[in-house]
């Protein structure tokens, strides 16, 4: 079927958000699947998003993986099933290719902590460090860094800093902090964090434990300290799952975004995975940015190529520096191939 991308831009309001009506009894795996053949699209999805999204994916990935895939992909459409930083990575890479985003909306409360103008001015005051930023942060907080990293490969990027060097590291101050102890590195930590990692309870997790007394407990590094404190294993999204799947235990207890317990359970259907608990009732371990992509979303999204992300050239080339800097440093040390 021949899509009419210049109709479709009537169908979108003035926030670039499509108001489109599906039919209910639409095959929506089966026309995803159509659309990928016939725009040659590749449909990237981290490991945060809900289990259909997961299951129609042609890469999963934590934002390691999913990055060297968008640097990789030979597709001409890349739909990104992420986040608005993780979809602005793959334009950086990719500025020939179509990136496609579900929901503009699907923000991150980490990257929304370090506004561009204020980090700048943060900056000024250590002219003589350079800036290992996380990569959950804009492409204008990436311009301003010297490095990328990821909760993957962090160690090993500070490592590759000479010892001398002083560094500071932005924007999760829970991973810097985390990373500080690991490396034995003094850096000067810009004060922002995930409104998901920082909500786990320790008092409830306590009593899950007492609950569950062969369950590990295990914990990504943007968690709170106090949490990592008394974890069984701490790892990035992917180290977790691999844990989770090859450790002994038979029961876990997960403290990270609930989305990754969808491949825990698919790789490892024997085992028991409990999410952590938040400090209330609500279910604050779901990111409500990754959570607004849906089904009908990816599929909207292919079938009228938009929202699209698009991005400044200057500002791209700025942004790339610091990740091309990343991919080296990570093939180096066979984190990547």
């Amino acid at each position: 079927m021949e899509i009419n991308i210049a109709s479709a831009k009537n169908k979108i309001d003035e926030k670039g958000f499509l108001d489109v009506d599906i039919n209910p009894a639409m095959d929506l795996f089966h026309e995803i699947e159509r659309l990928k053949k016939e725009k040659n699209a590749v449909v990237l999805a981290h490991y945060y998003q809900e289990p259909d999204i997961q299951d129609i994916a042609d890469y999963i990935g934590d934002s390691l993986g999913l990055a060297q895939q968008a640097a990789k992909t030979n597709a001409d459409m890349i739909v990104f099933a992420g986040v608005h930083f993780m979809a602005e990575t793959a334009k950086i890479l990719n500025p020939s290719k179509k990136v496609v985003l579900p929901d503009l909306k699907a923000g991150c409360s980490l990257a929304d902590s370090a506004p561009a103008d204020l980090f700048k001015r943060f900056k000024e005051k250590y002219p003589d460090h350079i800036v290992i930023s996380y990569i959950n942060c804009t492409a204008e907080m990436k311009a301003l860094s010297d490095i990328i990293c990821t909760s993957s490969n962090a160690i090993k990027i500070i490592e590759s800093v000479p010892k001398e060097q002083p560094i500071i590291f932005a924007p999760d101050k829970n991973l810097g902090s985390y990373l500080i102890k690991k490396t034995g590195r003094d850096m000067v930590l810009w004060n922002g964090a995930c409104i998901v990692h920082e909500i786990f309870s320790l008092e409830k997790i306590t009593k899950l434990k007492m609950r569950h007394p062969n369950a590990k407990l295990i914990a990504h590094p943007e968690c709170e300290e106090a949490i990592l404190r008394v974890a069984d294993f701490i790892g990035s999204t992917t180290q977790l799952l691999k844990y989770a799947v090859q450790d002994s235990s038979n029961e876990f207890i997960v403290a990270t975004e609930t989305g990754i317990l969808h491949q825990m359970q698919k790789d490892a259907p024997h085992k028991t995975f409990i999410p952590a608990p938040p400090e209330n009732m609500c279910a604050c371990n779901n990111c409500p940015y990754m959570k607004l992509n849906t089904l009908e979303k990816v599929y909207l999204c292919m079938e009228y190529e938009t929202p699209e992300i698009t991005m400044d050239e200057e500002l791209r080339l700025q942004a790339l520096k610091p990740i091309e800097r990343m991919l080296e440093v990570s093939r180096a040390a066979g984190l990547i191939g």
